[in-house]
């Protein structure tokens, strides 16, 4: 069938409503018209169902390209398929590979903001961090508080912080003799008798000291006293004094001889045994021996107690006494430890004072006599004198008692007693501070020269422990190439010295520290005097007693700081302020061979650990730079400038400040700090920032503050933390304002480098305490908050400096690559609200910051985190009801809503 067949086919298989009204008049006709119409039927259906194969033929021949085209199309189909699960894998991937970089952005973001916060924490640590380790604490504050009270021990008000010799040194003043020189004016007497008028005038003047009834009454029972004390203190007059008494009532016949004799130290106590064992005994009854053994030369031996016990026999056996004078130490010890040994102990001074006064006073009684109507016209001007008296002075009335009176009175002012500052005066001292006052008050001294004479007593003092100290080793190298020992009692010789010396650098610290720092000195002198020997010291024949005598020194309880911590401890001090000077200008100015030995002490006491060591060290290298600036710079203080360690270049910088304390060598350590700025190499530039931050290295604060951000911001802000230190160092100068402006200025500069300066320093003046800021003089408002941090301690004494310091912590805590170090750092600032114990601490300083900086929602929402981050930090939890308290101090009454009113 062909096509055109099937598709007419199609209308008899589906007819047309049309044809159905066609069809029932068709079932009306008769049956032969039905049986026709069968037949058509089925001749019909018989074409119907050709037509139906035929359709079926067509269909199967339709099909086959359509089935083709099926095929083909399924072909497609499945190749679109692939290619969109290609496409979505394609997808998937490039959606897989943004996602790791987004992360791996997130990463890198992460990592340099925690670089940026390490960066800010390690500018904000303390310039000792990298020696004492990243988390330990630094000594810094300590040693601030070691400088504060060293300072104390030397007056850098005025360049003439000792006695000035070329004022006056050997000069007659009426009958005033001073003799500043402390070398002797000949040699001593070795033997012979004591002249009667000498022991008249001894009983006259001398001052017994407390118990001297006891030496008689040992002398009287024992025949034979050895007595031991310090050179200077009355030893020889005690001694002549006892003599003189108990030979006075011996039974001694008058006119048969001298009752009282000085013998020849050279035979010692065995010469002396001798002597009285011989002929012509009976002569000697009745008679006293005053023998001086001078045991600390080298290769001096004390006596044994056969010696003594033979010579008290002897003594005994002529009726005679005799006194062995000895100097305390370890030589001396065995004596004084034995049967006939006691110590001698100083006289009164106030005692000695009034005595000597009279003396002298009485000894011009006729001018007194004649001047009578010139002294009550002096008298009146006393209690108004001032130092500013160009010539004359006070005088008491006629009466010798008014004018001692005025004397004493005299004697017990501020300046007169800063002037001699000595707690003690020994005899000598006493007769020439006599000399002084009564000079004074008859006219004969202007006011200046008697605070210069009174100077001169400490001065002289120290003339006297160190000249010719080793004058007796000139002979030794001489009998050591014969064969003999040598120079072996060096060090022994030294010790004494070296304590002194390093008392005077040290003082104010434990015994021990001193007698410690004492030997390294003894070693470096040894060494130097005697460069091809070992230096061989005895290590138990310390006195500590002999020590404290010898060198005018007192222990008293205190506390000391270790690690942190104080703990207590005995204290070491010269009786005397103005002895450590004293000492150093001695050792500096007379003895130029003992400056090598010196800076190596002071070089290596410069990396002693302890801050009360190298603090003091250092402030006391300054005042001997004072004297000698240019061997100092040369040998101290370039050195350590430069040293890779930064606690000798701290060192330096304390030194440089000392001696700029001086008006004379202001400006010269100002000039060289300037220079070191600009042009010093990278150690210098460090050490001229923790000069600047003393305060006294640069002429004004905004000289101190230009030069600090041209340390700061060089080299990429290599020296940041060293220059945001000592900004922050400078806080407590009085204007403080300044500082903080130029703060401001910084973290709005544009130059990143400026920015980085400011944000440092606001987050370290966060983290520094007030202790650690070295113009924080104990007993000002702010040194009298010692722990605080320095921002709350501001905040509480200088209401005015609030708003300043709340906007640089605000800009700190918006600023992204600060915020961190900024947000840890106001943690800390707030957990010093109260102390361990629930006492007030820092509470009012809060009070006052806080407020300014919570003045924002913005501010308040992230208080709100903080206090609650501090709430469930796991190791220091903060306990609610301070959280809540900190809220309420931050939030002001009328800002708060009726929840936070309720529970905070």
């Amino acid at each position: 069938m062909s096509d055109e067949q099937q598709a007419a086919g199609s209308p008899e298989r589906n007819p047309q409503p049309a044809d159905q009204p066609r069809a029932k008049a068709d079932r009306a006709k008769p049956d032969r018209a039905r049986a026709d119409r069968g037949r058509a039927d089925r001749a019909k259906d018989d074409r119907a169902q050709d037509n139906r194969a035929g359709d079926e033929r067509a269909r199967a021949r339709d099909n086959r390209p359509r089935a083709e085209e099926g095929r083909a199309d399924s072909d497609r189909d499945s190749g679109g398929s692939d290619a969109a699960e290609k496409e979505k894998e394609e997808q998937s991937e490039q959606d897989r590979e943004e996602r790791e970089k987004e992360e791996r952005e997130k990463e890198e973001r992460e990592r340099e903001r925690e670089r940026v916060t390490g960066r800010f924490k390690e500018h904000t640590r303390d310039p000792l961090a990298e020696e004492q380790g990243d988390d330990g604490p630094t000594d810094l504050a300590a040693a601030s508080r070691a400088r504060h009270s060293t300072r104390m021990l030397f007056d850098t008000g005025r360049d003439l912080n000792s006695f000035d010799r070329s004022f006056i040194q050997s000069a007659h003043i009426g009958d005033i003799h001073l003799r500043l020189d402390s070398r002797p004016s000949a040699a001593g007497m070795r033997s012979g008798p004591v002249p009667e008028d000498e022991l008249r005038g001894l009983r006259r003047v001398h001052v017994e000291p407390q118990g001297y009834v006891r030496l008689r009454s040992a002398l009287v029972a024992r025949r034979l006293l050895v007595l031991g004390a310090a050179p200077g203190t009355g030893r020889t007059s005690t001694a002549l004094s006892l003599l003189d008494e108990v030979t006075s009532g011996a039974g001694a016949e008058p006119g048969a001889g001298p009752r009282v004799s000085r013998v020849d130290p050279d035979g010692g106590v065995r010469g002396l045994a001798g002597l009285l064992s011989g002929d012509g005994a009976e002569d000697r009854r009745g008679t006293g021996y005053l023998l001086e053994l001078a045991l600390t030369r080298p290769g001096s031996l004390p006596p044994d107690a056969m010696d003594l016990d033979g010579l008290a026999a002897a003594l005994d056996g002529c009726g005679a006494f005799a006194v062995i004078v000895v100097t305390l130490g370890s030589a001396a010890n065995p004596l004084l430890t034995g049967r006939y040994g006691m110590i001698c102990p100083p006289a009164p001074t106030q005692e000695l004072l009034t005595t000597r006064l009279r003396e002298k006073l009485e000894e011009r009684r006729e001018e007194l006599a004649e001047r009578r109507d010139g002294l009550a016209e002096r008298r009146e001007g006393l209690a108004d004198h001032t130092a500013a008296a160009p010539d004359g002075a006070p005088a008491a009335g006629p009466d010798m008692d008014d004018l001692l009176a005025a004397a004493e009175e005299l004697a017990q002012r501020a300046e007169v007693r800063d002037a001699v500052g000595l707690k003690d005066l020994r005899p000598a001292e006493a007769g020439l501070q006599a000399s002084l006052l009564a000079g004074h008050l008859l006219g004969d001294l202007s006011y200046d020269e008697l605070l210069s004479g009174c100077r001169s007593l400490a001065a002289g003092q120290a003339q006297e422990w160190f000249a010719g100290v080793d004058r007796a080793l000139a002979a030794l190298p001489a009998a050591a190439a014969d064969g003999g020992a040598g120079r072996s009692g060096t060090a022994a010789l030294f010790h004494p010295v070296a304590f002194r010396i390093a008392l005077a650098v040290l003082g104010g610290t434990p015994h021990s520290t001193v007698a410690a720092a004492a030997h390294l000195l003894t070693w470096e002198l040894s060494v130097q005097s005697d460069p091809d020997t070992t230096p061989a010291r005895p290590l138990f024949c310390d006195d500590p007693e002999s020590d404290l005598a010898l060198s005018r020194a007192e222990l008293t309880d205190g506390r000391v700081e270790v690690a942190g911590a104080e703990v207590d401890a005995r204290l070491i001090w010269y009786r005397g302020s103005a002895l450590p000077a004293a000492v150093l200008a001695e050792i500096w100015d007379r003895h130029f061979p003992v400056r090598a030995p010196l800076v190596r002490w002071l070089r290596l006491l410069s990396d002693d650990p302890r801050p009360h060591v190298w603090m003091r060290a250092a402030v006391a290298a300054g005042e001997l730079s004072v004297r000698d600036f240019d061997h100092s710079y040369a040998e101290l203080i370039r050195p350590l400038a430069e040293a890779a360690t930064p606690r000798r270049r701290i060192f330096a910088a304390t030194t440089m400040d000392q001696a700029a304390g001086h008006a004379s060598h202001r400006e010269a350590v100002r000039k060289l700090v300037d220079d070191w700025s600009r042009f010093g190499t990278k150690s210098l530039r460090w050490t001229a920032a923790m000069a600047l931050g003393y305060g006294n290295a640069a002429a004004t604060t905004d000289d101190a503050l230009d030069a600090l951000a041209r340390i700061g911001v060089r080299d990429d802000g290599d020296q940041l933390a060293a220059a945001s230190f000592n900004v922050v160092r400078l806080l407590a100068l009085p204007d403080v304002a300044k500082v903080l402006r130029r703060m401001a200025d910084w973290t709005h500069h544009q130059r990143e480098a400026y920015q980085d300066l400011g944000l440092v320093t606001t987050v370290r003046m966060a983290l520094t305490g007030v202790d650690e800021v070295p113009a924080a003089e104990p007993g000002s408002p702010l040194g009298d908050r010692g722990d605080w941090p320095l921002p709350l301690a501001l905040a509480a004494t200088r209401p005015e400096l609030v708003l300043p310091m709340a906007d640089l912590l605000w800009t700190a805590l918006n600023t992204p690559r600060s915020k961190d170090v900024a947000m840890d750092a106001l943690e800390a600032l707030m957990r010093t609200a109260v102390r361990k114990d629930g006492t007030e601490w820092t509470r009012p300083g809060l009070a006052a910051l806080l407020p300014a900086l919570a003045a924002e929602e913005h501010d308040r929402r992230r208080l709100d985190w903080l206090l609650r981050r501090m709430m469930n930090d796991p190791e220091n939890p903060l306990p609610d009801a301070q959280a809540r308290s900190l809220w309420w101090l931050a939030v002001p009454s009328p800002d708060r809503t009726g929840e936070e009113e309720r529970h905070g």
